[in-house]
C-alpha cells in the first residue's frame, strides 16, 4: 500500500548546522572552571606585601567572567546565560560526588599507609560544606550581572576593540565586587575576622578585572573566530 502522507519538510541548514567549535570548546572549558573554582577556594592566598588575601578561587572564577563575555559578544546575551546557568550542573554534580568520596571507607592501604593525607582531605572537606553552599549563590547573581551589564553596554553596532576592551572590565569590576561579598560573607563570616579577606578579594577581582580581564576577552574573542572560521 503506497504511503499518500506528504513528506515531511527538509530541515533548513540552520537547524543541521552544528554548535561552532568554538563556542563547544568554551562550554566545556567553563564547565572544568566551575568545578575547578570550587575546589580552589578551600585555600586563601596571601598578597605580599600587604596583609591581604584572597580565596584561590578566584583565579579559575575569572575566567568564567572571560568564556561568559566572549560568548556574549559572539553568540549573543541569552546563549551566555544559558551557559551560566547550564554551569550548575557540572557545580552539582561535583559537590553530589563529593559526598559520595567522603560516605566511601577509605582503603586499608590508605588507612596503614598515608593517615595524615586521610585526615587532611576529610577534614578540609567535612568542614567547609559553607563554601559549596555559598559557591553557587555568588556564582549565578555575579555571572548573570557580568553578562547582563556586558551587554547592556554594547548598545548598537559594532564594537570596536577599545569598547570590547572596557566592557569588559566595567562589568568584571562590578560584578565580581559583588561575589566576593556574597562568596565571602556567606562562607566565612563568623569563622573569622574577614576583613582583610573581603578587602583583599574586592581589590584582587577589581584590579584583575581591570588589568587583565579585558585582554583575555580581546583574546578569547579572536581565537573564537579564529577557530569557528577554520570550519
Amino acid at each position: 500500500m503506497n504511503d499518500s502522507r506528504p513528506a515531511a519538510p527538509a530541515a533548513s541548514p540552520a537547524a543541521v548546522a552544528a554548535m561552532p567549535r568554538a563556542l563547544l570548546s568554551y562550554l566545556m572549558l567553563y564547565g572544568g572552571m566551575t568545578v575547578l573554582a570550587g575546589v580552589l577556594a578551600f585555600k586563601q592566598v596571601q598578597l605580599p606585601p600587604s596583609q591581604l588575601a584572597v580565596e584561590a578561587g578566584i583565579f579559575p572564577y575569572l575566567l568564567l567572567v572571560v568564556i561568559s563575555s566572549t560568548v556574549a559578544q559572539l553568540y549573543g546575551q541569552a546563549t551566555a546565560n544559558r551557559i551560566v546557568w547550564w554551569g550548575f550542573v557540572p557545580l552539582g554534580m561535583s559537590a553530589l560526588l563529593m559526598q559520595l568520596v567522603l560516605g566511601l571507607p577509605a582503603s586499608t592501604e590508605m588507612i596503614a599507609f598515608r593517615p595524615d593525607d586521610l585526615a587532611a582531605f576529610e577534614q578540609v572537606h567535612h568542614s567547609t560544606w559553607r563554601v559549596w553552599m555559598a559557591g553557587p549563590a555568588a556564582y549565578i547573581t555575579s555571572l548573570l550581572l557580568n553578562v547582563w551589564i556586558f551587554s547592556r553596554l554594547r548598545g548598537s553596532g559594532e564594537a570596536t576593540t577599545l569598547g570590547l576592551m572596557a566592557r569588559g572590565a566595567v562589568a568584571s569590576a562590578l560584578s565580581q565586587a559583588i561575589d566576593s561579598v556574597i562568596f565571602i560573607s556567606l562562607a566565612f563570616y563568623g569563622e573569622f575576622d574577614i576583613t582583610n579577606l573581603m578587602i583583599g578579594q574586592v581589590l584582587a577581582k577589581v584590579a584583575l578585572s581591570v588589568v587583565l580581564v579585558p585582554f583575555l576577552i580581546t583574546g578569547g574573542v579572536a581565537f573564537a573566530r579564529w577557530l569557528d572560521a577554520r570550519g
